[in-house]
């Protein structure tokens, strides 16, 4: 299984360097979430609109290794909010963008929430580099949403564990122009 990840993280930034991009001019600066807030700031995510979808890739640092569940949030927060006394890390994020109303979690191609990316993949150094194509996506999408790192893999279901079975939210970074 670690072979077959490894050998597609390889091959995706190759399938994405032949695809034309338009300009970078939309990023989050990304930094760890917790229960006390907003953290240390860990890198950044640039978003690029291709005739494919959008491109993102990021240059993130001080993540645990593997794959980790990858999202549009629905709010431009990356606060911890408190509901009957349990406190969510970027809970002021909100839920998976779904515009739509679908109500469910799905792959990133597929007819679930819009806000369902491709996994993000961190290397055994805690560095995450490889893009991710949200083929659905459009940067206009983007304009006052927040994008989530989860602790996590994603199955793209709501079973077992309902959003994919990521779990808690450790990185968060909100979408702006530059």
């Amino acid at each position: 299984m670690k072979k077959a990840l490894s050998l597609l993280a390889a091959c995706i930034p190759l399938a994405l360097a032949a695809i034309p991009a338009a300009h970078a001019d939309t990023a989050a600066i990304v930094n760890l979430v917790n229960k006390e807030g907003v953290g240390a700031d860990i890198g950044r995510i640039t978003m690029v609109e291709t005739p494919h979808g959008v491109v993102f890739t990021p240059d993130l640092e001080q993540l645990p290794p593997g794959l980790h569940g990858f999202h549009v949030h629905e709010n431009p927060s990356c606060a911890a909010t408190e509901k009957d006394g349990e406190v969510t890390p970027a809970g002021a994020a909100g839920g998976h963008l779904d515009p739509k109303g679908t109500g469910r979690h799905g792959t990133p191609w597929g007819d679930g929430h819009l806000g369902d990316l491709p996994p993000l993949y961190v290397t055994e150094d805690g560095q995450a580099t490889h893009p991710v194509l949200a083929p659905r996506l459009k940067l206009a999408d983007l304009k006052g949403r927040s994008i989530m790192v989860h602790a996590g893999g994603d199955n793209y279901s709501d079973e077992p564990s309902k959003l994919g079975g990521g779990g808690s939210r450790i990185a968060c970074g909100i979408v702006k122009e530059f």
